[in-house]
């Protein structure tokens, strides 16, 4: 008989499955069951988008593009860029990737040899450190604080680093704690990073999503911009997360080695996607702002509603995320949201699925309707009432 465990890769048995997909697993078996646990828009992707990848198939455009995408399309990520975010790049510090998730892999695989290390901080995404790990790399965590807003600290960068450091990860706005860089943070950053060859990896999917002030990237600090890979994709901003369409930016040289296994791993990202892509960056400004605004009433009307029940909680200045804290109960992380879920039938997620800093906490998406955000504070209150009874 065959011993499978035998014959996998120690780095991927090494790997805890994705603490995010036991609560969607539980949910699936639930009817009338409301989820904010999932991180992606209720809208669905705007209509002229949608018509362009339409009409690309209706014209015939289903063959392999480039390996790095449509020309096109990466002269319209450098046009998007430069006017959102006053980046410049040209066509050739660009490719097109399979959802901003490949961007981040090529990144960290083709930067890496054996005990490199990547400083890491958390609470943050689910992927950099596994991705770390298969690369046979190095994860170093660094737990962020609520008192600092959950942003990482030039100290905090200067402590995580050492003679095996190659790659930061700078993963702004944050999900799942909301959180965002200013040009101040990453200034401190860029003095702590002078002198070295540490590159930085920008996770920049939730840049249109910020509130009250504009999105500050790495490549806006001139210290950093010959440093930077900046990872983006049309997901969150555009509402296209079934269309797996990402992409990466950064120095010509390093981007020519990346290509080479996306080149044997993927080929290209999806033809029909790119299409509808150059209609999103050219035409979609307006979009983003209708889906901003009313990202923004939900993110009051959840934080008002947390703050009434008596949870403390930051409070997010981007993406579409809420970490508030749940430590007085008795319950782990872990312990609370399965409870929440089996009893009120309300999927959130324990802070611990995005790292060990987030005990304590849990990750709430507010890209749900208001009656479902309304419902789900109501559920809310009964549980933790029913738990200070219990106390």
């Amino acid at each position: 008989m065959m011993d499978y465990e035998k014959l996998m890769s120690e780095n991927v048995r090494s790997l805890q499955p994705s603490g995010i997909r036991k609560f969607f697993d539980i949910l699936d078996t639930m009817k009338d069951a409301i989820s904010l646990g999932i991180g992606e828009p209720d809208f669905v992707t705007p209509w002229h988008i949608r018509e362009a990848g339409v009409y690309s198939l209706e014209q015939g455009f289903t063959k392999y593009t480039s390996n790095a995408g449509l020309i096109r399309l990466r002269g319209a990520v450098t046009d998007y860029l430069k006017r959102r975010f006053d980046i410049d790049y040209d066509s050739s510090q660009v490719f097109i990737t399979v959802g901003g998730s490949e961007a981040i892999d090529v990144c960290i695989r083709a930067m890496l040899n054996p005990g490199d290390e990547v400083i890491i901080p958390v609470p943050s995404f689910v992927c950099y450190g596994p991705l770390v790990t298969m690369a046979n790399g190095v994860p170093v965590y660094v737990e962020t604080k609520a008192e600092n807003e959950f942003r990482l600290t030039a100290q905090e960068v200067r402590d995580a680093i050492t003679p095996r450091t190659k790659l930061l990860v700078l993963p702004y706005p944050n999900n799942p704690t909301g959180a965002i860089m200013e040009r101040d943070d990453l200034e401190a950053i860029a003095e702590v990073l002078r002198g070295t060859d540490i590159m930085v990896l920008s996770d920049e999917i939730y840049a249109e999503l910020t509130y009250g002030q504009r999105h500050v990237s790495p490549c806006n600090i001139p210290e950093l911009y010959e440093r930077t890979l900046l990872v983006n994709g049309f997901s969150k901003a555009y509402a296209m997360t079934g269309w797996r369409l990402g992409y990466v930016c950064g120095p010509a040289p390093i981007l020519k080695q990346m290509l080479k296994i996306h080149q044997y791993g993927i080929m290209s990202a999806p033809t029909t996607s790119q299409y509808a892509a150059i209609e999103a960056l050219r035409g979609g400004d307006g979009d983003i702002e209708t889906m901003r605004e009313s990202y923004d009433r939900r993110r009051k009307l959840l934080l008002k509603g947390l703050r009434d029940l008596g949870l403390s909680c930051f409070e997010p200045r981007g993406a579409f995320y809420m970490f508030p804290k749940i430590d007085g109960f008795g319950l782990t992380s872990d312990e609370f949201c399965t409870r929440f879920l089996q009893e009120e039938r309300v999927a959130i997620i324990p802070g611990t699925a995005f790292g060990s800093g987030g005990e304590g906490y849990t990750r709430i998406c507010y890209a749900s309707s208001v009656e479902n955000i309304e419902t789900a504070l109501e559920r809310l209150g009964g549980f933790l009432d029913h738990l200070r009874e219990k106390r």
